[in-house]
């Protein structure tokens, strides 16, 4: 058994990892990485960057499609292998690219799970690594089901990796997993069930906006099931069938592939944390203002692991940033997650950011709401796309904008604008007094407000 020493050891090799590692080594530190999977973590092997190649090639076949009789001629389709192929061609290098990248920096990697053995020590297989710090950027995994048959139901990261796209999937729940895989798999000609337990999908987006994009759902022969709780999934055969109960009794259907939509949480079960006198209520770590363990100081978290911000991968960089600063320099940054904008990459996609109408009244505020469902705008009309809508809040006393909500052509991209006009307290005048390249869907915003 090998025993090592370094200044900093950071559990993980993701977007979070990876920023802290980096950074961490180029103040002279010596760092260590370790890792149990293939090197880079779930953005960039198994999250955002494969599922919007695959959201990529479903939309420019979507796009086709709702042009036909406009423009464009012939049939369109999905060449599922040929995509998963194009996928690879970006996820498959970045291990060996990820590990040259802390071979080249100086920084130690390490190949397996870690397992705290004291308040600064890991071990991973037949090494020991003492750390004046260790920075526990694991990410986050599937929240177990807690049903009988759970084993046959595939991670999110399955559905990124297979070669052949089933018939028939079923995905259970109804956050963005769902949503953007029901999406892209219906496009290529699966038959698509989402069984959510709540009484609508999307439940971080607002309502009606959730509700015009439903259409799309249905359009596309997406079957999706609200307040059905799934208490069951055995084998039929070569396929699975699914049992489940809601307010209209029983529900019983048979899927080729189910998937784990349901929640992620961090992935702290095999770290042995209580070795580390490292305290955690209800599956999250309990972390001060400075990402830092309350319990264990020698201890931060960032990213998924920490899950003190929004689960999204800027969050995760911001979080590094945050960690490696109060490393360096003591413990004076802390982390400010204000006004991060959040996109679903359904086709269109839906996209929000600031305050919902409910929390806004809830913190007091007056405000005005612009509401409408824009599908006779011109930035709708000619992407022949049916759903357009937006919600956005200004507040009566400053007339700053307190919270946007889109879903349509371009919402992905246009919530960014409305994210920076919060973060830097600009107002709706400020915002209509701009002028846009037109025609783009950022020179709607005007007549938004």
């Amino acid at each position: 058994m090998a025993k090592k020493r370094y200044r900093a050891a950071i559990i993980g090799t993701g977007t979070a990892a990876t920023a802290v590692a980096t950074r961490l080594r180029a103040a002279g530190w010596t760092v260590a990485v370790v890792e149990s999977r293939p090197f880079g973590g779930t953005c960039a092997l198994r999250g955002c960057d494969p599922k919007k190649l695959l959201v990529g090639g479903a939309a420019a076949v979507d796009h086709a499609r709702r042009m036909r009789g406009g423009g464009v001629d012939g049939d369109v389709r999905i060449d599922w292998p040929a995509l998963m192929s194009r996928k690879r061609r970006f996820t498959d290098p970045i291990p060996e690219q990820r590990e040259r990248q802390f071979a080249d920096s100086g920084i130690d990697a390490h190949r397996g799970r870690a397992r705290f053995t004291g308040p600064a020590t890991l071990e991973v297989g037949s090494d020991t690594l003492d750390a004046e710090r260790i920075v526990i950027a694991a990410g986050a995994e599937p929240v177990p089901l807690g049903i009988p048959g759970e084993e046959h139901v595939v991670p999110s990261d399955v559905f990124l990796s297979l070669e052949k796209l089933p018939r028939r999937i079923a995905l259970i729940g109804g956050g963005y997993i769902a949503a953007e895989f029901s999406h892209i798999a219906a496009r290529a000609g699966a038959d698509v069930t989402v069984l959510q337990r709540g009484p609508r999908m999307l439940k971080r987006f607002d309502p009606d906006l959730v509700d015009w994009l439903m259409e799309r759902f249905a359009d596309i022969g997406v079957d999706v099931r609200t307040d059905v709780s799934v208490e069951a999934v055995e084998r039929a055969g070569e396929a699975f069938r699914i049992r489940a109960s809601g307010d209209g009794g029983g529900v019983e259907l048979e899927a080729d592939l189910v998937v784990h939509a349901a929640g992620r949480a961090p992935a702290l079960a095999d770290l042995d944390l209580e070795s580390a006198g490292v305290a955690v209520e209800k599956g999250r770590l309990v972390l001060n203002e400075y990402l830092q363990s309350v319990s264990n100081g020698a201890v931060y978290a960032a990213g998924d692991a920490a899950q003190v911000g929004p689960p999204l991968t800027p969050v995760s960089g911001r979080d590094a940033e945050v960690v490696a600063a109060n490393l360096l320099d003591g413990n004076r940054r802390r982390a400010d997650y204000t006004a991060v904008p959040s996109v679903a990459f359904t086709i269109p996609p839906i996209a929000a950011v600031g305050l919902g109408e409910e929390e806004a009244r809830r913190r007091g505020h007056r405000f005005r709401i612009e509401c409408r469902n824009a599908s006779d705008w011109y930035t709708a009309r000619q992407a022949a796309e049916p759903v357009y809508g937006f919600k956005v809040l200004v507040d009566e006393a400053t007339n700053r904008i307190l919270g946007a909500h889109l879903v349509g052509p371009h919402a992905d991209e246009v919530i960014n604008v409305f994210a920076l006009a919060l973060r830097h307290e600009l107002t709706a005048a400020d915002l209509k007094d701009m002028l846009f390249a037109y025609p783009t869907g950022a020179s709607d915003i005007g007549a938004m407000l």
